[in-house]
Parts: C-alpha cells; structure tokens; sequence
C-alpha cells in the first residue's frame, strides 16, 4: 500500500474496513474510491451504506464508529462476524486498535499485515492474493474447511 499518507487516512471507511486491501479497491474497471470519498461516484449499494450513512455516526466527533453510543451495533456486528469468518479479518477489532493506539500506528500495522511477502504489493482482504504478482497469500478454502 504505497499511498500518500492522507489518501491512506481516507481509505480507512467509519466501520473500520480498510478500504485499500478491499477487491473494489483494488480492481481495475469501476474502481471504488473508498467508503469516505463523494457518493457521486459510487455504485447504489456503496453510496447506501446503512453503516456509513447512520445517523449515530453522523453526530460522531471521532468519525467512527466506535465513537457511537450504541457501537457495536448489530449492523456492524454481522458485518463483522461475515469479514470474521468469510476472510480472518475484524471490523471491531480494527475499530478498537485505532482507539487504543491511534490512526497513524493503526496505518502502519495495516502496511504490514497487507504488503505481499514477494513483490511488496498489496494483498487483497477478499481473494487472500497479491493484487500485483498474483501470489496466494492466505488459501481461505484450505483455512476454513474442516476437517473430519
């Protein structure tokens, strides 16, 4: 993920999705911009966003979710538990690492844990692979299948 550091705080959406290891991200033909850039550009159901468009989050001085009243809420808790299981990765739990230590530490962890081994490209969250060299990183199939 070698952005320019401000694009890199935009790209972390209000329900902790880090929008730059997203496969809308990432791909090439209609592009996501991230969850915090204008609507405008958006498909319908990214620009509708329940999460995002909340009216708690709105209101929020920290500008996510975790500063809400209500957090963990059950929309960002099933969000969670698909993200959970679906790609070993936490909403919630990113939510409360840049509570605990910040954007910019938050920043450099996500850097770590998303840049290919290989090519230093990024690692997309949705397909476990290398969105430059094409490397499986994480086989989510072999991860998540059980065995008897």
């Amino acid at each position: 993920m070698t952005m320019e550091p401000l694009k890199e705080f935009s790209l972390i959406a209000p329900c902790g999705m880090n929008c730059g290891v997203c496969m809308a991200y990432l791909r090439e033909k209609n592009k996501c911009q991230g969850c915090r850039i204008d609507d405008s550009k958006k498909s319908i159901t990214r620009a509708n966003c329940k999460i995002k468009n909340c009216v708690f989050f709105k209101r929020s001085k920290t500008g996510f979710c975790y500063g809400c009243d209500d957090f963990p809420c059950d929309r960002l808790k099933h969000l969670d538990k698909r993200y959970r299981t679906k790609y070993h990765m936490s909403m919630i739990e990113n939510l409360g690492n840049i509570r605990k230590f910040g954007l910019k530490r938050f920043l450099v962890n996500e850097k770590d844990r998303w840049t290919c081994p290989e090519c230093g490209g990024t690692i997309c969250v949705h397909k476990g692979s290398c969105q430059s060299c094409g490397k499986n990183i994480f086989d989510y199939d072999s991860i998540f299948m059980k065995k008897e």
